[in-house]
């Protein structure tokens, strides 16, 4: 019988065939001389005629050596970082659980528990997460049809949690009036564009087109190019902002790097404005509901 070695991760398994049928197994090791012996083990019992606990891969894979190989493959995504958060979660509480034991029995009592603490849309963000990275095992044969079927089952739960908060022009002008220097020209941009934060703090001055009028975001959210068009304010903002031909980015601390946060300085802000119920997300909202106020078609 032929066999070979190779890893997921750092676990080694062996791959071998019986009868015609390949089969894959976890070792469940991390060392190359210990993975060896097993496979030598599993060619001498096949050899002897003994009648071995053949267990293919997709049966003895756990949650956290799935969950290694899809951060792996998330790595090059825009929501890299945001899934490392959802799947440290996750293994937190089922990464020992063999994929092939996860069912509604088990995930929805997790479900109840989360939502002491968090909306039903952060569960149910959380929960997509875990199909996805079962999905993803399938095709990469360390999960089984049966278990994605299992876990497709878990209903996802009713968003109750909708909410749309804009501002009206007065508190617009309030809002930036209240703002420290450097937070100014972001939340300006913010409310006169509808741009996302992580746009805006990752502005680069080449995107910023003055002659043409217009804001290049080369990839959104939703993996498209888009242009933005640049107001009075905005050009007059710009023209006036400090920065020599070796700039990169729009917006920039003392030290010329991009700022990573600004949600003190926008809490701040909010607070001397005397504006509550409000997230740096809704100046998104007050920009589309201005323009469907104004007539304009945003579909």
């Amino acid at each position: 019988m032929n066999g070979s070695l190779y890893k997921r991760g750092q676990t080694y398994y062996i791959d071998y065939r019986l009868n015609g049928k390949r089969h894959r197994e976890s070792t469940n090791t991390t060392k190359r001389r210990e993975a060896e012996l097993i496979l030598d083990n599993r060619k001498r019992e096949i050899r002897e005629a003994k009648s071995p606990e053949i267990k293919n891969s997709v049966n003895v894979c756990k949650l956290a050596e799935l969950a290694q190989e899809y951060l792996k493959w998330t790595e090059r995504q825009r929501v890299h970082k945001t899934k490392k958060i959802w799947v440290k979660q996750l293994v937190e509480v089922f990464g020992n659980l063999y994929v092939k034991d996860l069912n509604p029995r088990i995930i929805e009592p997790w479900q109840s528990v989360r939502l002491k603490y968090n909306k039903p849309s952060t569960v149910n963000r959380l929960t997509g997460c875990l199909k996805h990275m079962i999905n993803k095992g399938v095709q990469w044969e360390m999960a089984s049809e049966k278990a994605l079927k299992l876990v497709r089952m878990v209903k996802p739960l009713e968003e109750n949690n909708r909410r749309l908060r804009f501002l009206t022009i007065e508190e617009c002008q309030t809002l930036i009036d209240c703002c420290a220097p450097h937070l100014k020209p972001i939340v300006t941009v913010a409310l006169h564009t509808g741009m996302r934060r992580g746009e805006i703090l990752g502005l680069k001055w080449k995107q910023v087109d003055l002659n043409h009028g217009f804001i290049l975001l080369d990839t959104t959210k939703n993996g498209e190019r888009k242009e933005i068009p640049i107001d009075d304010t905005l050009q007059e903002m710009f023209s006036e902002m400090p920065h020599s031909i070796e700039s990169i980015h729009v917006f920039t601390d003392r030290d010329g790097n991009p700022y990573k946060s600004i949600k003190h300085s926008f809490s701040t802000a909010l607070r001397k404005a005397g504006i509550h119920d409000f997230r740096f997300h809704d100046c998104r909202h007050t920009f589309a509901s201005h323009l469907v106020m104004a007539g304009v078609d945003l579909v």
